[in-house]
């Protein structure tokens, strides 16, 4: 998601045997609660109508804030004091965390919700593959061969190849936006194996730290590229951090808590079926047939490469 990053969880407690199945069910509702609430992340940037910077500079300081009075309910703030190797490893986070949203926003605005938002989603193969460059991961002849079909995916996804909309598809905007996605991708999957090597920083501290550095480094650019002139664009960007930063983490994690591995990878593609359907819903911007069987290709393709072995 170009929500928040990843981060390992804490292992869940043993569940009694009677419990388990309510204790899952319960998780699943809460995952797809949580892609159901990133799914309208988009038409708060559109209706907002602010620069790709502003919107991530608001989402870091009302995320950081929402996120701040949940730890403070939760008893949780301990947390937020960490090792000079798990201040670095949220440091370098936030700061992929920045790069990843702006490229997002701008992407949403050459391209669409719904195409930025499924793109985006190739970011599991990055994750796969530097994975096994970076920390030596084994990779299987199923991830190689579902990589192959999701790229396949990807290529109808975009739209690029669509019968009859080359003039419209290959427009040099709407390629930079498909371009600025994938850079986006790139970097949450950077993200994600941070979070993954940076076992001691929780969950909480590692997503609002990402905030606070997103917070501090573009406090100077509201004040230089203007601030939002209506009311209602404030609130929109309000929603960004409290609704679709604080509320998403507390749902989402909550959900990956109580769930095997399998069942969080199929869950998380939630999130883009609702962003195809809210932009569809809202703007009337519906894929077509041939964009509709690359989202599929991808999904499978995806959930195919997360599955292990074992």
């Amino acid at each position: 998601m170009p929500a928040m990053s990843s981060p390992s969880l804490a292992a869940p407690q043993p569940i009694a045997a009677p419990d388990t199945a309510r204790h899952e069910r319960h998780g699943q509702w809460l995952m797809v609660g949580g892609g159901l609430l990133l799914g309208t992340l988009g038409v708060f940037i559109e209706e907002a109508r602010q620069d790709p910077l502003t919107a991530v500079w608001f989402r870091c300081v009302f995320g950081a804030a929402a996120l701040l009075a949940w730890g403070a309910l939760t008893g949780r703030l301990a947390q937020l004091r960490l090792t000079r190797a798990g201040l670095a490893a949220a440091v370098g986070a936030g700061l992929l965390v920045m790069v990843n949203w702006a490229l997002f926003f701008a992407a949403i605005e050459c391209t669409s919700i719904a195409v930025a938002t499924v793109v985006f989603h190739v970011q599991p193969l990055w994750v796969i593959a530097f994975g096994a460059w970076w920390l030596r991961e084994p990779v299987t002849k199923r991830q190689c061969g579902a990589a192959l079909v999701a790229l396949a995916g990807l290529a109808l996804a975009t739209g690029l190849f669509e019968p009859g909309a080359a003039s419209v598809s290959w427009s040099e905007r709407y390629v930079w936006g498909l371009l600025m996605c994938l850079g986006g991708s790139i970097s949450y999957a950077i993200v994600t194996l941070i979070a993954k090597c940076a076992r001691s920083v929780s969950s909480f501290a590692l997503a609002w730290w990402q905030c606070a550095v997103g917070a501090v480094l573009l406090s100077w650019w509201p004040w230089v590229h203007g601030w939002p002139d209506a009311i209602g664009a404030w609130a929109w960007l309000a929603g960004l951090g409290v609704i679709h930063t604080g509320l998403a983490y507390v749902v989402l994690y909550a959900g990956m808590a109580r769930l095997p591995a399998g069942r969080i990878a199929v869950l998380q593609f939630v999130y883009p079926a609702a962003a195809v359907l809210v932009d569809w819903a809202v703007y009337g911007r519906a894929l077509s047939p041939v964009q509709a069987a690359g989202v599929a290709l991808m999904g499978l393709a995806l959930w195919a490469a997360r599955q292990r072995s074992a």
